[in-house]
């Protein structure tokens, strides 16, 4: 520490050339400074800080604010499995390549609100097939529409950064996500021969419960993984979930964007009672998912 009465015996010139060199070592000290000190926090005499400031991740980890990611994407799933109509048992094995040669119509998005801590969404798929055939000088025609809906909301019960900020200005983290929701399926059949035409219906909803997990690799890759189980008998018997994704974070337009590629599988166990017209439907849709996630 400088001694006041020695500084008392300098000269007026050499106090001057003192005061001269002053700004030259603070920028020295502040340049090799392990952390970027907050100018606020440095009281007007002069004296060092007495608490260490917040870094720029810290700081950025406050920040809780409310925003809606917006995630288009294909699902080409398979179907494999065994179901069960009008008395008749039928094995299901239907590549994604018959699908599409027979795709009407098709859509699949998920939008999600989230303050970082806190979040709902809502995930949906509606595909449209249809085929036709000349049977003795009739056209047989055959559509069936599938539609699924889930909606759940998760809560982050834990979150540790990782160190550096990704790609957005947010730290880098690895978090884990209980999830919980409902899931409504609906699949429908018509079938069309000259003037005639029968369809069938069937719906049902599961409850599930599952889990998120959430892990930036560095500044722009990130890996995101989900399962879930539900049905408990309430809707299906059982129905499991489980989908993982490597994304890479960009922009896409002037809006921060998350292109993922991953794969996803669908288990679902339903069946109605045993009426004449008892259904059953023992089936996992799986298959290659690629989409984007927008940031608003």
């Amino acid at each position: 520490m400088i001694n006041p009465r020695w500084l008392a015996t300098l000269s007026p010139s050499t106090m001057k050339g003192l005061r001269g060199c002053i700004p030259a070592a603070v920028f020295l000290i502040s340049a090799n400074a392990a952390y970027a000190a907050d100018p606020a926090s440095i009281p007007e005499s002069g004296t060092a800080p007495t608490a260490i400031p917040e870094t720029r991740a810290a700081n950025q980890s406050l920040d809780r604010s409310w925003r809606v990611i917006v995630s288009p994407y294909v699902w080409g799933a398979s179907l494999t499995g065994q179901s069960y109509l009008y008395g008749r048992h039928a094995h299901v094995d239907i590549p994604f390549s018959e699908t599409l040669k027979n795709l009407d119509f098709s859509f699949m998005g998920n939008v999600e609100v989230t303050n970082g801590t806190f979040g709902v969404y809502v995930d949906g798929q509606y595909t449209k097939t249809s085929q036709h055939e000349n049977v003795y000088n009739n056209r047989l025609g055959l559509s069936v529409t599938s539609s699924l809906i889930a909606a759940g909301a998760y809560y982050r019960v834990y979150e540790h950064q990782l160190g550096g900020t990704n790609a957005i200005d947010r730290p880098r983290v690895f978090a884990i996500e209980p999830t919980a929701g409902l899931r409504w399926t609906r699949l429908k059949a018509g079938l069309n021969l000259g003037p005639y035409e029968v369809s069938r219906k069937v719906e049902w909803v599961d409850p599930f419960v599952g889990l998120r997990l959430y892990v930036d690799l560095d500044e722009r890759w990130n890996i995101a993984a989900e399962g879930d189980v539900g049905g408990f008998s309430v809707g299906s018997d059982l129905s499991l979930n489980g989908q993982i994704y490597l994304g890479y974070r960009t922009e896409l337009l002037g809006v921060p964007a998350n292109l993922r590629v991953g794969y996803r599988a669908l288990y679902q166990d339903y069946k109605t009672n045993n009426s004449p017209e008892r259904f059953a439907w023992d089936v996992t849709q799986h298959g290659p998912v690629v989409g984007v996630s927008l940031r608003f």
